[in-house]
């Protein structure tokens, strides 16, 4: 039987130290463990299986220990002993302890069983060992008790303080929260055994944050504990709890955290402009949505309750200005709406007001959560540029207008005060084909070629209103001309027509449809008349059907029809509109007359199939026409080089092989240069006609389109449209220089006072001027002396 021993050991903390134990029943029919010193034999092993079979009488044995933690003292901490019932004190029974610490942590005596603590115990890293004990026969190793396991409690005192093990903490309440509001709860956490004494028993307290907050001593609950406290007056708190064992009595650990309390934000302050009167200007050029000025209320709360709404609420400009809020700076931001103008208002009042769209209904009372301010705009004067009215010109003109004609009046004007001249001009860019022309002064648009509404049936041209006294301030706008058809096309067959006959065709046979286009397009629509001309209108060979449908079948009048009679007949036929005037065009069908089987089908239409020789092959045929494309070709070459030849220009025959000379076929002309152009036709354009005289350079100059202009457009010395005339003129001659302007000297003049003012070629003349001068003038001069001085015949200069 085990049993535990109990002595008495000073070194065990004031005796507290002694070993507990309890008493308790072991069945003796527990099997012996592995790991005797000695197996046990048959005979014994048979011995203690019928021992084991028997029910035994149990014995009283220790079930576990108590020690204290944390002991310091410099000997082996006593623990307990082991005693055997079958041990005589004479040595011979060997104590064997095994299990959790066996060896490193507990050791056993093994002759007396006392069991000691080599190390530290701490309860916090371990709350209990399992042990197991065994007696053993010192000589022979043989069990003499069943073994039997134990357990060591670690008993616990205080030496562990409360931690908050999620400190520091971070929090927030909103202002003007009431007094007791939560905050937060704080935890700490005491190691030591709670269900022991009281290590583990912790009560809360506040070392810093009052009188702003407090703490629930048993739950560790923050609570505002002060009303009124406003984020604008103070927004951060550091408040420090502490966290005291031993329920708070003297001599208990402590432990402590932080808690960084913030006040949140509530819309509890009213928005307030600095200012009462704000002054602005404005150019009136300024475009709509552009930019007047900002205004800006203050507001002291933060994120949401500092938005702000602004709003126009009174004032004269309400319909020409507009305000927006800036989210991101809480601005307003007034922006123009209407288009200003300095002479109908130069000045603007505006009531802006300033409100939070987030209101909280507690607080309502401090006062309305609104403010307005004054805004006064000035609207600043700009030279601005011609405006033409109406915005827009839409024109409608015949397409058989005669050149000069005034179409329509283009009108602008100053819009500023001084109301300065206007004068205008059309943007060539619209208008590259050149087909108007618009008055400078008055405005008036004009024709200046002709117009084909086959060619083109819309004119989009921009017409440019320029300040006389600032050319930068150009006004535009747009002018639509749609020309309008005039019937000036006659009809003509839709394409070439060609067709045939057979030899053994009847009368009355249809041979060929044919059909006309027109490039007019009346508003009653097309319609074709179809005739045999006067010259075929009694041909009896074919007639002609008008089908009423913009078609006509071409019939045959007889029969008998014979290639080699008559191979090809032209019928003329006449097509008429019905556009006024009614316009008409002769159009001609060929005919083949060919033979044809039985079922209509050609089989010949080449008549001279019956003249030529049956030798001449379809290669000889080839062979000869291609030696006519031969020689067309050189005929052609020939041409074209006798085109290209040049007069070969006249060879110095005294040239200095050393020096180039350039030589001009196109010197001054001298007086004779003013037969290129007379200016005075300019004044008086009737009599442009008989003043002016031919270019002596230049094929004569076609009959002036000014009689073309009417008198009513030709005002006094106002000669625009013989300019136009004149203009139209110089585009329509294929002869003339791509060129406003060209003064061409192909001859030196005659009748020039100097005549001919080259001094090339003056040695082949008989001027009687003589360069002996030149010898004088020494070695510089000398090789001048050389070219044109007389030599004589042994070579010195006379």
């Amino acid at each position: 039987m085990w049993t535990s021993g109990r002595m008495s050991n000073a070194k065990n903390l004031f005796g507290l130290g002694v070993s507990l134990y309890f008493w308790g029943l072991m069945d003796l029919t527990t099997p012996v463990l592995s790991g005797s010193a000695r197996p046990l034999t048959e005979g014994q092993e048979d011995n203690l299986s019928e021992k084991l079979h028997q029910r035994m009488k149990r014995s009283w044995v220790w079930n576990q220990f108590f020690v204290l933690e944390e002991y310091t003292g410099t000997d082996p901490l006593y623990v307990g002993k082991l005693h055997s019932d079958m041990d005589r004190g004479d040595g011979s029974i060997k104590y064997i302890l095994s299990g959790e610490g066996a060896g490193i942590v507990f050791t056993i005596d093994d002759t007396t069983g006392d069991i000691h603590a080599i190390q530290r115990l701490d309860r916090e890293e371990r709350s209990q060992y399992t042990l197991r004990a065994q007696a053993l026969d010192r000589r022979t190793g043989r069990p003499m008790e069943p073994e039997s396991e134990f357990i060591i409690k670690i008993q616990d005192i205080n030496d562990n303080e409360p931690k908050f093990l999620d400190g520091p903490y971070v929090a927030s309440v909103p202002e003007m929260s009431p007094v007791g509001t939560s905050v937060i709860q704080v935890t700490a956490t005491d190691a030591d055994d709670p269900t022991y004494g009281n290590s583990a028993r912790v009560v809360y307290s506040i070392l810093q944050g009052q009188p702003y907050f407090s703490v629930d001593s048993r739950t560790g609950l923050i609570r505002t504990a002060l009303m009124n406290m406003d984020r604008e007056a103070k927004e951060y708190y550091e408040v420090i709890i502490q966290a005291k064992d031993m329920g708070g009595q003297l001599g208990g650990l402590a432990g402590t955290t932080t808690v960084n309390i913030t006040l949140s934000d509530v819309n509890d302050n009213p928005p307030r402009f600095p200012q009462k009167h704000y002054q602005m200007s404005v150019l009136e050029s300024a475009p709509v949505s552009s930019t007047v000025g900002r205004v800006v209320a203050k507001d002291l709360d933060e994120g949401i309750n500092a938005e702000m709404k602004y709003s126009l609420v009174d004032g004269d400009g309400l319909d020409v200005f507009d305000i927006n809020t800036d989210p991101n700076y809480q601005v307003g931001i007034i922006t123009v709406r209407k288009p200003l103008s300095f002479e109908s208002k130069k000045s603007y009042t505006l009531k802006v007001e300033g409100a939070n769209p987030h209101l909280e209904m507690r607080f309502l009372n401090l006062g309305p959560f609104r403010d307005t301010t004054t805004v006064h705009i000035s609207v600043e004067d700009v030279d601005e540029p011609p405006v033409f009215e109406p915005s827009i010109y839409f024109v409608e003109v015949p397409e058989d207008v005669e050149i000069g004609t005034t179409i329509q009046i283009i009108s602008a004007k100053d819009p500023d005060v001084t109301n300065n001249s206007i004068r205008y001009s059309i943007d060539r860019s619209s208008d590259p084909g050149r087909f108007f022309y618009v008055d400078i002064t008055s405005g008036a648009l004009m024709t200046a070629r002709p117009l084909d509404r086959e060619d083109i049936s819309w004119h989009n041209i921009t017409v440019l209103a320029m300040e006389l006294n600032n050319p930068s301030q150009v006004g535009s706008v747009s002018v639509t001309v749609k020309v309008l058809d005039v019937n000036d096309n006659a009809p003509e067959f839709a394409r070439f027509y060609e067709t045939f006959v057979c030899e053994n065709a009847k009368a009355g046979q249809l041979i060929q449809t044919v059909s006309a286009i027109d490039k007019d397009d009346p508003q009653e629509g097309q319609h074709f008349y179809y005739r045999l001309a006067p010259e075929a209108a009694n041909n009896p060979n074919f007639t002609l059907r008008d089908n009423q449908d913009n078609t006509a079948w071409i019939l045959t009048r007889r029969s008998g029809f014979r290639q080699h009679e008559q191979s090809t007949f032209h019928l003329p036929i006449l097509i008429s509109d019905n556009g006024r005037p009614v316009l008409s065009s002769t159009g001609t069908l060929t005919v083949h007359v060919c033979s044809c089987d039985e079922e209509g089908a050609v089989m010949s239409c080449n008549a001279e199939a019956y003249v030529l020789p049956v030798s001449l092959s379809r290669g000889a045929l080839i062979a000869i026409l291609a030696c006519i494309f031969v020689l067309l070709v050189l005929v052609l070459l020939i041409l074209s080089m006798r085109r290209q030849r040049k007069q070969p220009y006249i060879i110095d025959e005294e040239e200095n092989i050393h020096e180039n000379i350039v030589r001009y076929d196109d010197e001054g002309g001298g007086e004779e240069d003013t037969e290129a152009f007379d200016i005075a036709a300019l004044w008086n354009p009737r009599e442009a006609q008989l003043v002016v005289k031919s270019r002596q350079d230049m094929l004569p100059e076609i009959e002036s389109l000014s009689r073309y202009v009417p008198q009513a457009c030709v005002m006094d010395n106002n000669v625009h449209n013989y300019v136009l005339a004149k203009l139209y003129e110089a585009d329509m001659d294929l002869w003339a220089p791509p060129f406003d302007s060209l003064q061409t000297y192909m001859f030196e003049g005659s009748g020039s006072v100097a005549e001919s003012l080259s001094s090339l070629q003056s040695v082949t003349t008989d001027s009687d001027q003589s360069y002996d001068y030149l010898t004088d003038w020494g070695p510089r001069f000398k090789k001048l002396a050389e070219m044109y001085g007389a030599t004589d015949s042994s070579g010195a200069l006379w």
